[in-house]
């Protein structure tokens, strides 16, 4: 298990306490055209139209079902131009191609001509400071400007996968190694360090921030993700009509969080091959483990659950394997936010 792992908590805890950078690249779909905005806005559950040019919203795409098949981020990089991040573009374009109506828009894998970096904790505002052209004191969260490192133009955006302020940098891909040495000397007098840990990247710190993967998410419905989504009812998109009437049924199934104490803990999450654990109740099963990992800030194994709503809630004990779980609320460290939004 991940907890007496030195190297793993000592870069979990960089990111927390200073600094940490790593290159780590989503897919990246450019969509363009006279209707990319409004193709968008149909497509996505939450509402695209006030997201103006150089601003960013997450959101999730559904079925005709009213399910979740991705979650991604829209960049809004200018007019009639938008790039979206995910993990599984040719499924994304597949979907959009599907749905294509007669929507003006055009689409464009960019992923294999550009790389990013993350740049994640409380001194990667400095650490960019440091190599950039244009300083990043003034940028707001979820959104994303031009800018230059040296030579090298880059995009700069203020978001990440942590739960601390950080920024992600996108590049053309030929210029990545460039961009990796200059991270590597600028970090050096701030003790910045590189991650190189997919858990760290992926897993520890964003799950004891709550953030979901796909592999949580993937085949529910909002509202047993979040019973109190905001949901954009007032705009087209596919799946509306099924979230309505899910809506007035309420969800079935909820996803919590839950804690094991103890060490040695082995617990199976839910994967796209299979089941994670069963989570039990008096010999019942009332749920699955989606996620499970170690929380290095709050020293305590954790994960997600996604079960039955009527019979599984906050605080109730439950049995996973041999273990003994208690459920809670999915989030651990900074409940209020602020780490992420903070200006100093």
């Amino acid at each position: 298990m991940y907890k007496n792992d030195i190297q793993k908590r000592s870069q979990h805890e960089a990111v927390r306490s200073n600094g940490g950078w790593y290159y780590f690249t989503h897919q990246l779909l450019e969509v363009t055209g006279k209707d990319a905005g409004a193709f968008l806005d149909y497509v996505c559950l939450n509402s695209l139209a006030r997201t103006g040019i150089g601003r960013a919203k997450y959101t999730t795409l559904l079925n005709e079902s009213g399910i979740i098949i991705d979650d991604v981020i829209v960049f809004h990089i200018g007019e009639n131009h938008y790039w979206v991040s995910t993990l599984y573009v040719k499924d994304l374009m597949a979907w959009f191609e599907s749905n294509r109506k007669d929507y003006e828009v055009d689409w464009k894998d960019i992923t294999p001509v550009t790389d990013m970096y993350a740049v994640q904790g409380p001194n990667s505002r400095a650490l960019l400071n440091a190599i950039l052209e244009e300083g990043v004191d003034d940028q707001k969260y979820f959104s994303i400007r031009d800018n230059r490192i040296g030579a090298i133009p880059v995009k700069i955006s203020r978001s990440g996968f942590t739960g601390e302020l950080g920024y992600e940098i996108y590049v053309a891909s030929e210029n990545k190694k460039a961009i990796k040495e200059k991270l590597a000397e600028a970090g050096k007098p701030l003790n910045a360090a590189q991650i190189t840990e997919l858990e760290v990247m992926t897993l520890t710190l964003a799950s004891e921030k709550g953030y979901n993967l796909m592999s949580d998410i993937k085949g529910l419905s909002p509202l047993e993700v979040e019973p109190d989504v905001s949901i954009s009812f007032d705009k087209e998109f596919i799946g509306k009509e099924a979230l309505r009437e899910a809506v007035k049924e309420g969800p079935r199934r909820q996803l919590l969080g839950f804690t094991v104490e103890g060490d040695g803990i082995h617990i199976r999450s839910r994967n796209w091959n299979g089941c994670g654990d069963a989570v039990m109740i008096n010999g019942e099963i009332i749920g699955e483990v989606t996620k499970f990992t170690y929380g290095y800030t709050v020293d305590t194994c954790l994960g997600f659950a996604l079960v039955d709503a009527a019979k599984a809630h906050v605080g109730d004990k439950v049995t996973i394997k041999q273990y003994e779980a208690v459920l809670t609320e999915r989030i651990w460290y900074d409940k209020e936010n602020l780490r992420p939004l903070c200006k100093a």
